[in-house]
């Protein structure tokens, strides 16, 4: 049996959790870390939680070139692989969402329970007070507080920046918080911080409940992803991974297909009427 045969009759089983990475989204326009969009040869690493938090200078480099990456971020809209789960969803044969993908691109292509695993990049959060903003209003902010500071985004980063000099970073002026004027951040989990325990236990009761875990689109070099693989492995849940190059969970997966995410999710989801009911959940 062919290895989109052997997905398809997993999904049969129905309540198949997805977790999903960067692969995801690059037919967005949105570059994954590892994968074949070459993103991981940008010039500097990704912020990291401690940079963020304690080196001012690091800080204000990241909002100058996060500022300019944010309307491609805004701007991008769901693609086919998108569609095709949340139609795999509507159909009852997927139960859940976990992405690594700060994107928010699963919910807007008509996802439901989604756990958005590393944050939303379209909310910023202040490290002060903990309110929350949409990341479009901190946007209008900084435009006025920058007059006549425009430059057009070349490669835009997986986590949303761009590549900028020190003399164009060094003529952008930030923004504090409105309500008590503190430090302002994504409202996502950077390189170094934890996701937030809640998100981790929510995420382990979605894959305890789940007839089959599909992986789609991550490479798995992260911990904070990968193990939830480790989660069904330990527990007997059947693994399938979509994945375009190696992953660090190869050897567990029941089935394994490396092939565009987009041909082999539009081709499962549009099987004809699907022959059985869906399994329950587990309790």
């Amino acid at each position: 049996m062919d290895d989109l045969a052997r997905l398809t009759e997993l999904l049969e089983l129905g309540s198949v959790l997805v977790l999903s990475g960067a692969g995801m989204s690059t037919d967005s326009g949105i570059p994954d870390y590892r994968g074949p969009s070459g993103a991981a040869l940008r010039k500097h690493a990704p912020m990291t939680f401690q940079a963020f938090t304690r080196d001012p200078a690091a800080r204000h480099r990241y909002w100058a070139r996060s500022h300019v990456g944010w309307p491609t971020m805004r701007d991008a809209r769901p693609n086919a692989a998108h569609a095709a789960v949340a139609r795999l969803q509507d159909a009852e044969r997927v139960s859940g969402v976990i992405t690594q993908n700060v994107d928010g691109l699963h919910s807007a292509a008509g996802s439901r329970d989604v756990i958005d695993l590393h944050g939303r990049l379209d909310r910023v959060v202040c490290l002060e007070c903990a309110s929350l903003s949409p990341r479009d209003d901190v946007a209008d902010r900084l435009d006025r507080a920058n007059p006549g500071w425009r430059f057009r985004p070349g490669l835009v980063n997986p986590d949303g920046d761009v590549e900028l000099s020190d003399e164009d970073v060094a003529g952008f002026t930030m923004v504090g918080c409105e309500r008590c004027g503190g430090v302002l951040k994504p409202d996502v989990v950077y390189f170094g911080e934890n996701v937030p325990r809640e998100r981790v236990a929510e995420s382990y009761r979605l894959v305890d409940r789940a007839a089959a875990l599909m992986v789609l689109g991550s490479s798995l070099h992260v911990y904070s992803g990968r193990r939830f693989v480790t989660r069904a492995v330990e527990r007997g849940i059947p693994v399938a991974i979509v994945n375009q190059g190696p992953t660090k969970s190869d050897a567990v997966a029941d089935i394994r297909i490396d092939a565009p995410l987009a041909e082999v999710l539009v081709e499962a989801a549009s099987m004809p009427a699907w022959g059985s009911e869906p399994s329950p959940a587990r309790s």
